[in-house]
């Protein structure tokens, strides 16, 4: 991403005044931080305190998929020697899923207003340097104005071109979350983390799932074999794959979505009850009016900001809306990263940071640095160690050895330069491998480090004592 020469001010360390537009997870903290601090905060939000995390994405979705693995485990227990009849009532885990929603929301809103911070509900126009028109519920309109402003106004679900979407009543991540009638065959456009987290989701939940992405390959940023194995996992709950695919046309029949695609030359077209469209996030920007601040916008609409965050004179974007990984841990970081430089006067680039992942399909994949196709990219001397799943004792005790797990290593310092976990817990895996880096652990540390039998964690002895694959001059193996 772009970044503009706007040096970051000297720290304020004396209370100021903080307009800020959107609660999401660096929004809302920020918020009650400066408040905690003497500061006189205005909070701006257009409809709910939590931002997409809370209200549409992580809350919710882990929520459903904690449902969909019970019919899951359920339904194949039997394979552990346990029979058990399934029965999925949707209405019953939406209900569970927005009663938890609405608890983590009235927290986070609650979180707010303790501290001090006013709370405006409505939307923000931007309308001179540190100054916005917000368009309140009731239509009146009210002008702000602040010695700061924060942007966290985030994302929301793309649409693509394809003519007939909206029409033929294609859904968003956000609408299918809210559903009450499971859908016979849900089509879903987009071969992306969102994506596989709903296919298999809805797959264990009783549908039809079929998925549609125009690259040949699932998840672009991630080693081939991992994504085929991952692949293969969902292929084998009954997920359909059509991969290569590009969607021409949608239009609705009645009760039937009628889907055109085109693929290797050929049109056809694939028939559903439902269309889910989850093709990436698009910022929250039109109509903020970003360019009234002296801030940019980049190509894609997304904020331009310097390494400190700062987007102009004492404007800063947080979170999603200014482009990079749309993951809650680093908007929480952004908040972190921007307290410390206004309460503390301690500068930390965003830059620099880790950016650790993981998608919660099951088994997870958990990522954080480099990949083997990244590693064989850079050009530096390194070992790969790669080990199955199949291989890990808790796995095979568990019967859950889909997956693998793989760590890059410099060759010179023997120290981690990533980590790629496709398997049980494989979230956690990779933390704990993390961890290990921020550590300055060395694959030698690792291999011969104590760990408890029988855990997931203990695996890392064993994957350190296989034999690498040596890459771009990696001259030896012993560790």
């Amino acid at each position: 991403m772009s970044e503009q020469n706007t040096s970051a001010p000297a720290a304020p360390l004396n209370p100021s005044s903080a307009l800020v537009i959107g609660a999401g997870q660096a929004g809302g903290p920020l918020a009650g931080a400066l408040a905690r601090a003497g500061w006189q905060v205005t909070l701006v939000e257009k409809i709910h305190v939590g931002g997409t995390c809370v209200n549409e994405g992580c809350t919710p979705t882990k929520a459903m998929i904690a449902s969909a693995r019970a019919a899951h485990v359920a339904r194949t227990s039997g394979a552990l020697g346990v029979h058990a009849e399934v029965r999925v009532s949707l209405p019953e885990v939406v209900d569970r899923v927005q009663g938890i929603v609405a608890d983590f929301r009235s927290g986070s809103e609650k979180g707010v207003l303790s501290a001090g911070v006013k709370l405006v509900y409505g939307e923000a126009h931007f309308t001179g340097e540190r100054q916005a028109e917000v368009r309140l519920p009731s239509g009146e309109t009210r002008t702000l104005g602040a010695d700061y402003v924060f942007i966290n106004t985030g994302t929301s679900p793309r649409w693509p071109e394809t003519p007939g979407l909206k029409e033929a009543g294609a859904l968003t991540s956000s609408d299918l979350l809210l559903l009450r009638e499971l859908p016979e065959h849900l089509l879903i456009l987009g071969g992306g983390y969102i994506s596989l987290e709903f296919a298999q989701l809805y797959a264990r939940l009783g549908s039809r799932v079929s998925v549609i992405e125009a690259g040949t390959q699932l998840l672009p940023r991630e080693d081939p074999d991992m994504a085929q194995a991952l692949q293969k996992v969902l292929e084998e709950e009954g997920v359909d794959f059509h991969l290569g695919t590009s969607a021409v046309r949608a239009e609705r029949t009645g009760a039937e979505v009628n889907l055109s695609v085109r693929s290797g030359g050929h049109e056809l077209t694939l028939n559903g009850s439902h269309l889910l469209v989850a093709v990436g996030r698009t910022p929250n920007t039109e109509a903020l009016n970003v360019h009234a601040t002296g801030a940019a916008l980049n190509e894609h609409g997304y904020v331009v900001v310097n390494e400190n965050l700062l987007a102009a004179d004492r404007v800063y974007a947080l979170g999603d809306v200014k482009g990079g990984p749309a993951f809650t841990h680093v908007s929480y970081d952004d908040y972190r990263i921007v307290r410390d430089a206004l309460l503390k006067g301690k500068r930390r680039p965003y830059t620099e940071r880790p950016e650790p992942y993981t998608l919660f399909t099951d088994p997870q994949l958990g990522r954080v640095g480099l990949n083997r196709a990244q590693a064989l990219k850079s050009g530096r001397p390194v070992r790969v160690y790669t080990l199955p799943m199949s291989r890990v004792a808790r796995a095979i005790e568990s019967g859950q050895t889909a997956g693998l797990m793989r760590v890059v290593v410099d060759d010179h310092t023997d120290l981690l330069l990533g980590v790629t976990v496709l398997g049980m817990e494989g979230g956690e895996i990779m933390s704990g491998l993390q961890l290990a880096m921020m550590g300055g652990l060395s694959a030698n540390d690792l291999r011969d480090a104590v760990l408890a039998h029988p855990t997931l964690s203990e695996s890392i002895n064993n994957l350190f004592m296989g034999k690498p694959e040596l890459l771009n001059g990696a001259g030896s193996a012993e560790t």
